[in-house]
């Protein structure tokens, strides 16, 4: 029988499963991990979700599906969690893996501070108990999708627009800022036409006040678009650095905060917004 080689055990140490395991969806879970995870280069993470363990019997074949990854890989898991339930938590825990748990590491600190016993219920987190802010997060997504793209144009009622060209990342911006936080944002695509006159979009010119541009590196653009619409005009390098260079000296003649969101997530955009604009959250994730 052929050896392990080293190469072939270093290989072995730099890709990692990682559990996300909650009696929910998990997003909590991956969120919080995928953020832990990020602090480390040169490493592979293989990424599994394991929602919706709120029994014994789950948290036991969740238990099995940890040991045999640690089998298959011969390195142990990194398991992240947000159990709510001890005696889940407790089964989960004696898995073949690193156990980290965002509840168990930060409830009882809490407890002790606050001197209250937390109440230990599941689905606190991503539930609809707190119907208000629920039903503030569906009205601002409706009314993003509704004023996606430059349709809609209910400028009015919106708390920022967005403007950019095509591909910038103005639309799941738009939503994630809608469903995370209830707010009421529109967007609205620079074309051409409103590039060559030079002067802002007459539908957009009454809330200059309202606006936030999205810019990127050209050679990001041409990538993106190219996938999209191979060896077309849309995706050449001499448009794509024209649309950028002229958005960008539009957004400095109007004096129109923008970011580039070349290297940013849509959460960190949608912050930077929020943070520059001085919007309140309606809601909180």
């Amino acid at each position: 029988m052929r050896g392990t080689s080293g190469n072939e055990r270093l290989g072995r140490v730099n890709r990692r499963t990682v559990f996300f395991v909650s009696d929910q969806t998990g997003v909590t879970a991956e969120t919080m991990g995928h953020s832990l995870l990020t602090q480390f280069d040169g490493l592979e993470f293989r990424p599994v979700t394991l929602p919706f363990v709120s029994s014994v019997d789950k948290a036991e074949e969740a238990s099995r599906k940890i040991n045999l990854a640690a089998d298959e890989t011969g390195v142990r898991p990194i398991i992240f969690s947000t159990l709510v339930h001890t005696e889940v938590r407790d089964i989960v825990k004696r898995s073949n893996g690193l156990f980290l748990d965002f509840f168990d590491a930060f409830v009882g600190p809490l407890e002790a501070e606050l001197a209250t016993r937390s109440t230990h219920r599941t689905g606190r987190a991503h539930g609809i108990a707190d119907l208000t802010a629920y039903t503030a997060r569906i009205n601002a997504t409706n009314f993003a999708l509704a004023n996606d793209d430059g349709s809609g144009r209910d400028y009015d009622a919106a708390d920022v627009v967005v403007v950019g060209v095509s591909r910038v990342g103005k639309t799941p911006t738009c939503l994630y800022m809608a469903l995370q936080y209830g707010i009421f944002v529109a967007n609205y695509p620079l074309t051409d036409d409103d590039l060559e006159g030079g002067r802002l979009p007459r539908a957009i010119g009454p809330f200059r006040h309202k606006l936030y541009g999205l810019t990127i590196r050209p050679e990001r653009l041409q990538q993106i678009r190219h996938e999209r619409r191979p060896d077309s005009r849309y995706a050449s390098q001499q448009q794509v650095q024209y649309e950028i260079r002229t958005a960008e000296a539009l957004f400095g003649r109007y004096a129109i905060p923008f970011l580039d969101t070349t290297e940013c997530s849509i959460e960190e955009i949608a912050s930077h917004i929020l943070e520059s604009a001085g919007i309140e959250r309606r809601v909180r994730p």
